[in-house]
């Protein structure tokens, strides 16, 4: 990472940390706080840091495994670059690959042999069972030491929690750095999931929004509601806008949407947790929502959504929220857009936020602040970028490692400031 961004880390610098905020009533002790600097929205050395600081490292919540129901049903996500596929086995067991053949990096598709499926490379041939173990490689058989079982595909950490959602980690040690439960111990097990049984959730419909914006201005958009009086004529539907409220815990937010007893009659209590970097839930009676950011760039990322119905539901009373709930993602999208063409123009830096009605997007900014900042110190101290989604090489991968440690010396795929540290 270039040298002009050592300021916006704070090293060197004083920092501007989040203070706690105290209601006297109606009264706010505490002073409006800095947003993070443009540049972290704006720039792709940022975007790529966040690829191996966040990315490849936390855990991501991903979908619910009722979408893979059967051996062979797989989904495809790409998140940040890295190309996952989440498949289950003929054991039952739900696992995750990157998409990559092991023997020359082309990616792989599913295919049908007999009454099997199998994941084949077209480059050469290669073939994975469901397990990600290698199948077939043509022709090595033949050769002297080749290890099928050195061979399979790079698999990715999975996790299912107590009400059937899917996570992956990508750090590729043999046990992730982070365990679950540092960020989201208990996150599955909230007092307000009591009222809702998951099993009953069937994925109704997916879609997707393309967006010319930075995946942290969804974020921040998205974990506070003091915008919706003025650009969301649906949500005092199914939220109270004055009396909403958000806690961050760990790497989660969890939204209260106070809502009242007219709103819980018609089912529009809607329970709402952000999980850290890129994920939110929310569920209501009739209708549960898993929505995804999917950062491409600096200054581009999907909105993925994976739309449930409650089953035991009338269809009216799904659609009623499930189409309010589409109007504000639009309307999001349009809020975004504008205000990262304002961040990509050059002239503002930052804004200050407010300790109350911007909690959420406070919360979500520092998260990203000390990641952010820990891998930075780790990188300075390493003096080269450190992958933790990288494939680790075996110790008898001699010529491999001699080939790096000259690649490292001429600063393969790193900037020349990287190595002034």
């Amino acid at each position: 990472m270039p040298s002009s961004m050592f300021g916006y880390f704070g090293l060197g610098t004083k920092t501007n940390p989040v203070p706690p905020t105290v209601e006297q009533g109606k009264k706010i002790t505490s002073a409006p706080i800095r947003a993070l600097p443009a540049p972290w929205y704006t720039s792709q050395d940022m975007y790529e840091f966040e690829r191996r600081a966040i990315f490849s490292r936390r855990w991501l919540f991903m979908t619910h495994q009722s979408r893979l129901a059967n051996a062979g049903d797989f989904l495809r996500f790409n998140v940040a670059g890295f190309d996952i596929i989440i498949v289950r086995d003929r054991k039952g067991s739900v696992n995750a690959f990157h998409n990559v053949c092991r023997h020359r990096a082309y990616p792989f598709l599913e295919k049908s042999e007999g009454n099997a499926k199998i994941f084949a490379c077209r480059y050469h041939g290669w073939s994975y069972g469901l397990d990600g173990k290698l199948a077939k490689a043509p022709d090595y058989d033949l050769l002297q030491g080749f290890d099928k079982s050195r061979n399979g595909l790079l698999p990715i950490h999975t996790y299912i929690d107590v009400n059937g959602f899917v996570w992956i980690n990508m750090d590729a040690s043999a046990q992730p750095e982070v365990p679950w439960t540092e960020h989201f111990d208990g996150v599955d097990q909230q007092e307000r999931f009591k009222d809702f049984n998951f099993d009953d959730y069937v994925l109704d419909h997916t879609y997707e929004l393309d967006g010319s914006y930075n995946w942290k201005i969804l974020a921040d958009n998205f974990n506070e509601c003091y915008h919706c009086a003025t650009t969301h004529p649906d949500v005092p539907a199914f939220l109270s806008i004055d009396s909403h409220d958000c806690e961050g815990k760990a790497g989660h937010i969890q939204h209260d949407q106070a809502p009242t007893a007219e709103q819980k009659a018609q089912g529009f209590n809607v329970n709402s947790t952000y999980y850290f970097p890129n994920v939110s839930m929310s569920i209501s009676p009739h209708f549960m929502m898993i929505q995804k950011f999917l950062p491409s760039g600096a200054s581009s990322c999907k909105m993925h959504y994976e739309v449930y119905r409650n089953k035991h539901s009338a269809d009216k009373d799904f659609k009623l929220i499930a189409d309010m709930y589409a109007r504000v993602m639009s309307e999001d999208k349009v809020l975004c857009e504008r205000a990262q063409k304002n961040l990509n123009a050059g002239v503002i830096m930052n804004g200050e936020l407010h300790p109350r009605w911007e909690k959420g997007p406070l919360f979500f900014q520092q998260t990203v602040r000390e990641v952010v900042t820990e891998h930075y110190k780790r990188e300075k101290a390493a003096g080269h970028e450190i992958w933790p989604a990288r494939q680790k090489l075996p110790d008898d991968a001699l010529l491999s490692l001699e080939d790096m440690e000259i690649c490292n010396g001429i600063s393969c795929n790193t900037r020349k400031e990287v190595l002034v540290w």
